[in-house]
C-alpha cells in the first residue's frame, strides 16, 4: 500500500499522521523545520503528503514536500466533498475544514457538529447536505488557564490535572473546577443550543484536550482523537 502522511501545523502542536491501510502512526514533531520533516520523509517514504498549516511555518518544507511527494495543501482552493456558503470561505481555518470533511466521510447525509478542543474551541455544523455551515469560536483551556495568570498579580498559571473536586480547597483546585468544569458545562449548553433547532445530529469530539471533558458531559458523543487525520487523509485522497 502506499503512504500517505498528513501533517497538521496546529497553534499548540504540530504533528502528522502516517496513513497506508489505515491509520498506520502518530508522529509529534518537535518543529516546522525542513530537517524534522525531512527526518518523517526518510523513515516512512510517503507517495502522497498533505499540509494543514494555521501558523507561519517555514515555505521551505512545501517545497521539500513538493519534491519528494505528490503534494496538496488544504486550503480555499481545495476540491472538497463539502460545501461552505458562509460569507468569506477563504477565511475557514483548515482545520475546520478537515473536521467537517471527516464527519461527512464518516458520517455521510446526516447532521454533524464536530467539537475540537485544541488552542481554541471550535464549533463546526456541517448539515445533512454536506455544507459547512459555520459554528462559534471560544477560547481553548490553555488559552483560559494562561489568561487568568496574565491578567491578574497574583493567580499562578496552572497545568491541567484530572484530579479535582467540584469544590475546589486551594487556589489550583479551584482554577482547575473553573475552568475544565466551566468548559464542560459550556459545551454540554452549545450541544443543547443545537438541539433546538436541529432535533437529530451527531456530536464528534475531538482534539488535544479531549480527555480532560468526556468525563465531564452528559451529552453522548462520539470521541475520536484522530478525526482530523482522517479528515486530511479524505481530502488528500480527493485532490489526488
Amino acid at each position: 500500500m502506499e503512504r500517505t502522511v498528513c501533517f497538521d501545523f496546529g497553534n499548540t502542536r504540530l504533528k502528522c499522521a502516517v496513513f497506508s491501510d489505515g491509520l498506520e502512526e502518530l508522529v509529534v514533531l518537535e518543529n516546522d523545520h525542513i530537517s524534522t520533516v525531512e527526518q518523517v520523509l526518510d523513515k516512512y517514504a510517503p507517495a502522497k503528503s498533505i499540509l494543514s498549516s494555521v501558523i507561519d511555518h517555514d515555505p521551505g518544507v512545501e517545497e521539500l514536500l513538493k519534491a519528494r511527494t505528490k503534494f496538496h495543501k488544504l486550503g480555499a482552493t481545495s476540491l472538497l466533498p463539502i460545501t461552505v456558503p458562509v460569507g468569506k470561505p477563504e477565511t475557514v481555518g483548515a482545520d475546520r475544514l478537515a473536521l467537517s470533511v471527516a464527519a461527512v466521510h464518516l458520517y455521510p447525509k446526516q447532521h454533524n457538529l464536530v467539537i475540537g478542543l485544541g488552542s481554541c474551541i471550535t464549533y463546526n455544523f456541517i448539515s445533512k447536505f454536506s455544507q459547512f455551515l459555520g459554528g462559534s469560536i471560544s477560547p481553548g483551556m490553555e488559552m483560559r488557564f494562561r489568561a487568568m495568570h496574565e491578567f491578574t498579580a497574583l493567580l499562578p498559571l496552572v497545568k491541567a490535572n484530572t484530579n479535582f473536586p467540584l469544590v475546589g480547597y486551594d487556589t489550583k483546585t479551584n482554577m482547575l473546577s473553573g475552568v475544565i468544569l466551566g468548559m464542560s458545562k459550556e459545551i454540554d449548553g452549545i450541544i443543547d443550543e443545537y438541539a433546538l433547532k436541529y432535533s437529530n445530529f451527531n456530536v464528534l469530539l475531538t482534539g488535544g484536550d479531549m480527555p480532560f471533558f468526556v468525563p465531564h458531559l452528559k451529552n453522548r458523543i462520539f470521541a475520536d482523537p484522530y478525526l482530523l487525520y482522517k479528515g486530511l487523509y479524505a481530502i488528500s485522497e480527493y485532490n489526488q
